[in-house]
């Protein structure tokens, strides 16, 4: 049995912060490898912001390509409706692998929001991944109380025990980018160098993607 994180998202686009998160969490959390899920249809996101599923699934194929531990899959581009975590994770569940899923800090704030919660802890282990700089805080109010409806106890870190009743917190280096600065530069015909990979500038280039007269 291997161990798989999830790494789930629109990446609209994905870009080099995703990248580098993903490959320090391979080394962290000692992972076999690292699914990165495009989402079809986020629940959380207005359709009218992102470029198409097929696009960004394109994108993100060809930023992991030649990782030997980064895969993707195109799981949620094939299931209609809303992309649910917890569906995502029921499907990969019968690899039998050990899964991990890798959350931003505000994202885990906001779980309570998401479909089935509590599930989706069930299905695999969560970890928690603070941006450089944030203010979370594992023992404030609005942390605590998200670990307690969803049925966990403490808060580990990478190199504590990891159980069912733990949620992971992993402090890892990232990049001041974020998708949405790198749509505005796009549309204010701003350079995307030295932010997304080589592979993903040339494709958004040649599919005018996010331009305003796309």
């Amino acid at each position: 049995m291997g161990r798989t994180a999830v790494f789930g998202g629109s990446f609209n686009p994905i870009h080099l912060g995703h990248l580098l998160m993903a490959d320090e969490m391979l080394d962290r959390l000692r992972l076999d490898r690292v699914v990165f899920v495009p989402a079809a249809a986020p629940p959380h996101k207005p359709a009218s912001l992102l470029a198409p599923a097929e696009r960004r699934y394109e994108m993100v194929r060809l930023a992991v390509a030649g990782h030997p531990g980064f895969e993707v899959s195109d799981l949620e581009l094939h299931r209609r409706g809303p992309s649910f975590t917890v569906d995502t994770l029921e499907a990969l569940a019968s690899t039998g692998d050990e899964l991990f899923l890798l959350v931003g800090s505000e994202t885990f704030l906001d779980l309570l929001s998401w479909r089935r919660p509590r599930r989706i802890v069930e299905l695999a282990r969560l970890v928690v991944v603070p941006r450089t700089g944030s203010a979370f805080d594992v023992e404030g109010a609005a942390a605590q109380k998200v670990l307690r409806e969803i049925g966990a106890e403490r808060f580990v870190g990478p190199d504590d025990p990891v159980t069912p009743d733990t949620v992971v917190v992993v402090h890892a280096s990232s990049l001041p980018i974020s998708s949405s600065d790198l749509r505005a530069r796009v549309r204010e015909g701003r350079s995307l160098d030295y932010r997304v990979p080589e592979a993903v500038l040339a494709y958004i280039r040649h599919h005018r993607l996010y331009r305003p007269d796309a």
